[in-house]
């Protein structure tokens, strides 16, 4: 089958990014894949997951705060994989919960922000730059969450993710007259290390937690957001752009 183009998803060592790249890649794109150094093996095993599915993949290291290894990142999926039409900003941290707000400190708040602000910024950033020296516009996707929509006990992490959401909707200003559309999606509880961690028991307890709280009676996977993610990446989503579009299983409605 013929590529659909060239995709980049980054964070796509685990959960929800790694879904993301294995979805685009049966959707037909060329899929190049980032994390940082520490799940390099990860990455490698996925190029080659991508791989067997029949298409092209490359892993490309980098830290989505800096911004010389994004812009080296960017340069090195066109150079390996022939240009770049589908930017997915995933990569995020979520940080310590349960700090009361007097207590969360600098340190604390500017590492979230470096990374799910800053980090989504640049590779919008340097995405836009590829795509409109391209001339064939393109779609670029950030990860938001539901605590942009309506903030959580957690200060840093929510004010980073209402942050994606601002600046989702001000590329998307800029980028329209470029055929390039600017939108995210706004997760809510889905099954990942990021949200249950290591240990079984807590992890079953946040898991019926959640479902309980769903009217759907569904905790979300990592698959439930690749599928939004397929849309907003293909031709058929091209009326959509400045959204941050909610997949939360009910937990919170726009």
């Amino acid at each position: 089958m013929p590529s659909k183009g060239i995709a980049l998803v980054t964070g796509a060592a685990q959960g929800i990014g790694r879904a993301v790249a294995l979805r685009l890649a049966d959707d037909g794109f060329d899929v190049a894949v980032n994390d940082i150094s520490a799940n390099s093996e990860h990455l490698e095993s996925l190029v080659e997951e991508i791989q067997k599915k029949g298409r092209a993949s490359s892993k490309h290291i980098a830290d989505v705060s800096q911004e010389e290894q994004v812009k080296e990142m960017v340069d090195g999926v066109v150079q390996t994989l022939g240009g770049l039409d589908v930017m997915v900003a995933n990569a995020g941290v979520r940080g310590r919960s349960g700090i009361p707000f007097p207590e969360v400190s600098t340190e604390e708040w500017d590492r979230i922000m470096l990374i799910n602000t800053r980090g989504p910024f640049l590779c919008y950033k340097y995405a836009a730059i590829q795509m409109i020296k391209q001339g064939r516009g393109g779609r670029i996707i950030g990860a938001s969450s539901i605590a942009g929509k309506q903030a959580l006990a957690q200060p840093h992490y929510s004010a980073s993710k209402f942050a994606v959401r601002g600046l989702t909707q001000s590329a998307a200003l800029d980028l329209g007259k470029h055929g390039i559309t600017v939108n995210a999606y706004a997760p809510g509880a889905v099954d990942t290390t990021l949200l249950v961690g290591e240990d079984q028991e807590k992890a079953d307890a946040i898991r019926a937690h959640f479902k309980e709280r769903s009217p759907l009676k569904l905790i979300g996977v990592p698959e439930d957001i690749a599928n939004l993610v397929s849309f907003m990446a293909s031709k058929e989503s091209q009326f959509i752009t400045g959204q941050s579009i909610s997949i939360n299983g009910g937990l919170f409605f726009d």
